[in-house]
């Protein structure tokens, strides 16, 4: 309630100044009569003035309203002209005469100032400009020779040592392709089959080792001494049995060592016996044959045929796995397996040297490994953790494994060594250098250096001045700026007015005057929002435009930074007349910030800026960048219910808001003037339909509509839509035309004066007074003349039975006042053809054409032709045949039992 009373009052009083300065500067006679310099011809014009106002009144001409306002306007500064002098009254007068002037020069002074802003202070004498006379030192003082300690401590901090951190990106790539090697051995391991393949209690592993992967030939040579001894055994046995029967019973049979069944060898005629020969027998040979033989012995012969086959089994696997490998050395992608080491591992050893050799990676990498590291560094770093997690047999394959896959992991983290380096730079003294009082700082005739420019700086004997060249030069560039924006205007369907370019202008200062604070992120994505529901795609992209063109004439600012937010702010302008709620608006905001950080960032990437050593640093500018335009948009957001009341705006979401049923003008109209507000909607509907067809401001005319008719609230009765079937009061209480024609004339002012009562925008409270014109209305008017003619003494005045005015200014003005007049007419029709209706319609809307009403609407005969169509068509789609269904007669009968 407090800022509704707020509002209204400020209204109030801008209104009262609106109206005392109309008054101030109307132009009439007046001002000439009023300017001569002698007292009594003053007088004698004024009271000329005065007489010929009369007369125009008395000869009640078609122009008699205007005549009766010009005669008031002019009395009223009549007496303002005898309060506060000529002088004053001339010179509003010439403001108001030239005020689109004014406001252009002041927008290219203000926008010159600022953006120049650094022009207004520039010294005099600059580096490589000639001194004109010999400077002094007029004291002795110690100086710091910046450009010494600048030089310094980069130099300290291009030498401080780097600050590395791990490289993550570089992790996960060494570790995959370790997890590929590991894979592909997997695969080999898996082809060469399960080892140990037999029971290690009967079959060592290295027996099992070496009776997989012995050469072929010596397989062949182990079963035919495995063949031999099982037959020299039958041999010995069945000699045995025959010695037994001339033995004594008690005589034991000898034993066959162990030992000594390798030494017996097959006789030269028997098969084998050249193998034999040939091949020498190694240790592994000979304790193979003894295990095996051992073996047999100690089960039956089935058992050890079936572990012949198991080791003819793996013997296959084995040389197919060996292939594989041989396979991948010739290809040379995987060398680190070129040797068997991976076939001869049990299960057990290849499972605990994968999770040693992953263990070992994980370890190396964590400490991690700079570049530059030398290569028996690392070989020695990778050995040692091999030594801790992998059996001795694998070492060498970890060893190899590790070895080929492992880069230099470590980064130099950018933001740490920029931090050292910034400390290490600051722990450096500053170079003061010693001036005495009389040392020649400059010299005639000779040029400024810059340690001579810091010392007339530091003493203040640097004059400063206005750099007038430079600011005329951006004078000239603004005015043809504002030149461009004033064609811009032009071409809009709806002129700005004053108060217009003012906020206009005030939005515009708003980007560089945060520029001027060197902070970048300034209002690009506000204006944009801003202007573009205020006035449209086209006004914002001009201003956008133009703006982004002159700042950088004397504003330092990246090029990258106004690129991205002139972006955003041109987003806002396309984007923001087609919202028509908050919620949208708000979408809009992060639309802009994801336009002001995308282009931020893609033009960093075309530049090459975004791959270098800072690429961090340009992510987080443009995440900053779209912050910014997220913010500005939430402070456009909310600035902009404040500007719409303080400017006297519409937009989209403020006609959406003001044509809502529940705001409490409309309920009101809804309740006291039912009759009325049905009318109301009924208009807006042919309104609304021809404000659509021709191309105009749809929300506007729905809204204005919805609000033209609120007068009627003083006195409902006295409309014959408010009376239900009742009485009519002007038949039966009045019986006046003139009363009458009072009555109807009065909710025209008194729709204005709640319309200002409830801060209706102005563009709302035009269509109360233009909706009727300058129309008469014709019944009471009618009336009148015919009480005239029967008693003489009576005088009709056309102007007491017309509409005050103004007639409509605008085409949505204009729609509503044909929709106005034709809705009556529509409605009485029951059983008219289109074509009756159509030619009803057309006869109204000629009427009102030669009645002068549309001369200022801008709505041309063509145009009304058009609407006369759209307005039957909407009456059609209301009054459309329906099928009639048949009447149930109810018997008596029914009736009475009911």
């Amino acid at each position: 309630m407090k800022t509704q009373r707020f509002f209204q009052s400020l209204a109030q009083q801008l209104n009262h100044w609106r109206r005392r300065y109309k008054v101030l500067i109307r132009k009439t006679p007046l001002l000439e009569s009023v300017s001569s310099h002698s007292r009594k011809s003053r007088r004698r014009k004024f009271h000329r003035v005065v007489l010929s106002n009369i007369i125009l009144f008395l000869a009640k001409t078609d122009d008699q309203v205007r005549v009766q306002k010009r005669a008031v306007a002019r009395r009223a500064r009549a007496k303002l002209v005898k309060n506060r002098g000529v002088i004053n009254s001339v010179g509003l007068s010439w403001v108001h005469e030239n005020r689109s002037c004014a406001v252009l020069a002041i927008a290219v002074i203000s926008l010159t100032g600022v953006i120049g802003h650094k022009l207004y202070n520039q010294p005099k004498l600059k580096v490589g400009n000639v001194a004109p006379q010999t400077i002094t030192a007029p004291y002795t003082a110690r100086v710091e020779d910046r450009r010494k300690t600048e030089a310094q401590r980069q130099a300290v901090s291009q030498s401080s040592q780097p600050i590395l951190m791990v490289d993550i990106q570089k992790n996960e790539q060494i570790e995959q392709n370790l997890r590929q090697l590991l894979e592909v051995g997997e695969v080999i391991h898996a082809i060469a089959g399960p080892f140990p393949f037999f029971d290690t209690l009967v079959l060592p592993i290295s027996s099992q080792r070496y009776l997989r992967s012995c050469p072929e030939s010596e397989w062949q040579e182990l079963l035919v001494a495995i063949e031999n001894a099982k037959k020299q055994k039958i041999g010995l046995s069945i000699s045995a049995r025959r010695s037994s029967f001339s033995r004594a019973p008690d005589t034991k049979t000898p034993t066959i060592v162990k030992n000594q069944i390798p030494q017996k060898r097959p006789s030269q005629n028997s098969p084998g016996a050249t193998k034999s020969t040939q091949i020498p027998r190694t240790t592994e040979f000979i304790q193979a044959v003894a295990e095996l033989e051992t073996y047999r012995i100690t089960t039956e012969d089935r058992n050890l045929s079936s572990l012949i086959d198991q080791i003819s089994q793996a013997r296959q696997k084995y040389i197919q796995a060996k292939t594989k490998l041989l396979q991948m050395g010739v290809l040379g992608s995987q060398a680190v397996y070129e040797d068997t080491i991976l076939l001869d591992l049990s299960d057990e050893d290849w499972l605990k040297t994968q999770s040693g050799i992953r263990q070992s990676g994980e370890r190396i990498l964590t400490q991690g490994i700079p570049h530059g590291l030398p290569p028996n560094v690392l070989q020695a770093a990778v050995s040692l953790q091999v030594q801790t997690f992998v059996p001795k047999d694998a070492e060498n394959l970890a060893n190899k494994l590790l070895l080929s896959v492992l880069q230099p992991n470590l980064k130099q983290d950018e933001e740490q060594t920029r931090i050292r380096a910034q400390r290490a730079a600051e722990g450096v003294p500053r170079v003061m250098v010693e001036v005495r009082q009389g040392q020649e700082i400059v010299t005639k005739g000779k040029n400024i250096t810059p340690w001579s420019f810091d010392l007339l700086e530091y003493y203040h004997l640097n004059r400063r001045e206005v750099n007038w060249r430079k600011l005329g030069q951006l004078a000239g560039v603004v005015s043809t700026a504002v030149a461009i924006f004033v064609f811009v205007e032009s071409r809009l369907k709806t002129p700005l007015r004053q108060r217009d370019r003012l906020l206009v202008l005030l939005l515009t200062l708003s980007v560089p005057g945060i520029l001027t604070t060197s902070l970048p992120y300034t209002t690009w994505s506000a204006i944009g929002i801003l202007l573009g529901s205020f006035y449209g795609p086209a006004l914002g992209v001009a201003v956008v435009s133009l703006l982004s063109l002159v700042l950088p004439i004397t504003i330092e600012i990246s090029k990258i930074s106004l690129v991205a937010g002139a972006a955003g702010g041109i987003v806002g302008s396309c984007m923001a007349k087609r919202l028509r709620s908050r919620e949208e608006l708000a979408l809009l905001g992060i639309a802009i910030a994801s336009t002001q950080g995308g282009i931020y960032l893609i033009i960093s990437l075309l530049m090459g800026t975004a791959f270098g050593a800072g690429w961090y640093l340009v992510l987080q500018e443009a995440a900053l960048f779209a912050l910014s335009g997220l913010s500005w948009s939430i402070v456009a957001l909310g600035l902009s219910p404040y500007l719409e009341k303080l400017f006297d705006l519409v937009t989209p979401i403020r006609l959406a808001e003001l044509a809502n049923p529940n705001r409490p003008l409309l309920k009101k109209l809804a309740t006291q003037t039912p009759g009325t507000f049905q009318h109301t909607l009924f208009v807006a509907t042919l309104a609304e339909a021809a404000a659509k067809e021709l191309g105009c401001n749809v929300e506007l005319v729905r809204a204005g509509t919805l609000y033209h008719d609120i007068g009627k609230m003083h006195d409902p009765l006295g409309f014959i839509e408010n009376q239900m079937g009742g009485p009519n009061k002007h038949d039966t209480e009045i019986n006046d035309p003139w009363q009458s024609a009072a009555i109807i004339k009065k909710h025209v002012s008194e729709g204005l004066i709640m319309a200002r009562k409830h801060l209706l925008p102005t563009a709302i409270q035009a269509f109360i007074p233009e909706h009727q014109g300058t129309m008469l209305i014709a019944y009471f008017h009618h009336q009148a003349q015919q009480m005239a003619q029967a008693d003489p003494s009576l005088t009709v005045n056309d102007a007491d039975f017309r509409y005050d005015g103004p007639i409509p200014q605008s085409r949505e003005t204009g729609i509503v006042m044909l929709a106005d007049s034709c809705e009556a007419a529509l409605r009485s029709l029951k059983d008219a053809t289109p074509e009756q209706a159509l030619a009803m319609v057309n006869n109204i809307l000629r009427a009102r054409w030669q009645d002068n009403q549309m001369i200022d609407s801008g709505l041309t005969r063509n145009e009304m032709t058009k609407i006369a169509k759209i307005f039957v068509e909407v009456w059609q789609q209301f009054h459309h045949k329906r099928i009639a269904y048949p009447k149930l007669k109810v018997s008596n009968e029914k009736v009475i039992k009911g």
